[in-house]
């Protein structure tokens, strides 16, 4: 699973949130370390609800503008345990390698 998609499924673990509302949640839970850029996010919310781990619908937000809302499936809550395992392994491989390498 990439990246991104990792981030979109743990960002709408916390609940249903729109496309802006997502990137922000990185951002501000990555403490400004990690971003999201429009141009991928979009595709991969599409690819995501296409698969089956996300929903959608259209709701109007805080502000008063029209925005789809995204929320994740059982499937996708499913995808997001397995992507956190694999994210976990990746990342103690590669601390090990930096220690030894």
């Amino acid at each position: 699973m990439a990246p991104l998609e990792l981030l979109i499924l743990k960002s709408l673990d916390a609940g249903p949130n729109h496309g802006f509302g997502i990137t922000l949640h990185v951002q501000e839970a990555s403490g400004g370390l990690l971003g999201v850029e429009e141009g991928s996010l979009y595709p991969a919310l599409r690819r995501l609800e296409k698969d089956g781990a996300l929903a959608a619908e259209w709701s109007t937000t805080a502000a008063g503008r029209r925005a789809r809302y995204y929320r994740l499936t059982p499937a996708g809550r499913k995808r997001l345990a397995k992507a956190e395992r694999d994210w976990a392994a990746v990342a103690k491989g590669v601390a090990r390698l930096l220690r030894f390498a």
